[in-house]
C-alpha cells in the first residue's frame, strides 16, 4: 500500500485497486455501480424471486466474467500468449479473485475513454496491470529487483491517468494533428495497425519512454524523401491506393451491375413473359 495511505472504514475491493493502481475516486464510484448493475441484471435473471437465492451466484458471476473477458481472450490467443486471469487454487478465494479481475478491467475502462476505439491498446494495459495483481496477490517476488512485485504506475492519485493514458493518447492525437496540417502520400502514415503493432508487447511494460511510439517527426512529412520518412517511427502496414481502388471497393455493386445488365439483354432479345419464365427456369437448375 502506499505510505500515506489511509484505510477507509467501509472499504471494498474497488477502493483497494484504486489504492494500488492510482485510479480516479469519481471513476471507482462510477464503476463500483456499474459492477454491481451488471451481476445483479444476470443473478436476477437467474433467480428472479429474491428468497431463491441470496447470495451472489457463481454462475451470474461467471456469465458476466465471460462477456467481459471475450475481446481480451481473443486478443491474446491471436498474439499466442497466456491470458493474465490466473485464479488461486483455494476455492474460497475464486470469487474475490474473479471480482477484483472485472473491478480492474472496468476501471480501466472507465478511465481510458479515449483509448476505447482502440480496442487492443485496452486489452495491452489490461494484461500487464492483471498480472501485476495476479503478482502482488500471489506475493511473487520481481526477478529484476528481488522485491516484491508492486504496480508499475501505482501509489500516486490519478497515476494511472496521468502515466498511462495521457502518453499514449498525446501520441495518438499529434498523429491525427499532423495528418491534417500535412498532406503526404497515404502510405507514409503511421495507421490505426501501426499505432496497434507496438501494442502487441513491443512497447514493454512499463512503457518505454524512447520506444518509438512516442517519437514524433522533427520535420514535416512534405520534407522528408526517401527512406527515412519515418524519422524513428515505423509503419508496418502500408496502405497503397489507386485508380482501381474504386472498383475493388464496389465490386459487389458492379457484379449486380453487370448481371442487371445480363438480364436485361436476355429480355429485350427474346421479349415479354417467356423470356423472364425462361430466365427464372435457368436459374433453378443451378
Amino acid at each position: 500500500m502506499p505510505k500515506d495511505y489511509k484505510q477507509k472504514v467501509n472499504e471494498d475491493l474497488l477502493d483497494w485497486l484504486q489504492a494500488m493502481f492510482g485510479f480516479q475516486k469519481d471513476n471507482v464510484s462510477n464503476q463500483r455501480e456499474h459492477l454491481i448493475l451488471l451481476l445483479a441484471n444476470v443473478h436476477i435473471r437467474k433467480f428472479p424471486k429474491s428468497d431463491q437465492q441470496p447470495k451472489l451466484d457463481e454462475h451470474a458471476l461467471n456469465d458476466v466474467m465471460k462477456k467481459l473477458f471475450k475481446n481480451y481472450k481473443r486478443w491474446c490467443k491471436y498474439l499466442g500468449r497466456k491470458s493474465s486471469l490466473w485464479l488461486p487454487t483455494i476455492q474460497q478465494e475464486v470469487q474475490q479473485r474473479k471480482l477484483l479481475y472485472m473491478g480492474l478491467y472496468l476501471l480501466i475502462w472507465g478511465e481510458a475513454a479515449n483509448l476505447r476505439f482502440m480496442p487492443e491498446c485496452l486489452c495491452y494495459i489490461y494484461h500487464h496491470m492483471a498480472f501485476e495483481l495476479y503478482g502482488m496477490l500471489a506475493g511473487n517476488v520481481s526477478s529484476l529487483t528481488g522485491e516484491y512485485i508492486k504496480p508499475a504506475y501505482g501509489g500516486d492519485e490519478e497515476a494511472f491517468l496521468k502515466k498511462v493514458v495521457t502518453p499514449i493518447y498525446e501520441t495518438i492525437k499529434e498523429e491525427a494533428e499532423r495528418s491534417k496540417r500535412e498532406k503526404a502520400k497515404h502510405s507514409q502514415w503511421r495507421n490505426y495497425d501501426d499505432l496497434n503493432e507496438f501494442l502487441c508487447f513491443r512497447l514493454g511494460w512499463p512503457m518505454r519512454a524512447d520506444a518509438d511510439f512516442f517519437c514524433q517527426p522533427l520535420n514535416s512529412i512534405s520534407e522528408r524523401n526517401g527512406p527515412d520518412f519515418t524519422d524513428g517511427q515505423e509503419s508496418q502496414f502500408v496502405e497503397i491506393r489507386s485508380f482501381w481502388h474504386i472498383f475493388r471497393s464496389f465490386d459487389r455493386m458492379w457484379t449486380f451491375l453487370i448481371l442487371a445488365l445480363q438480364v436485361m439483354v436476355i429480355l429485350s432479345w427474346n421479349g415479354g413473359s417467356q423470356a423472364i419464365f425462361l430466365t427464372l427456369m435457368h436459374s433453378r437448375r443451378f
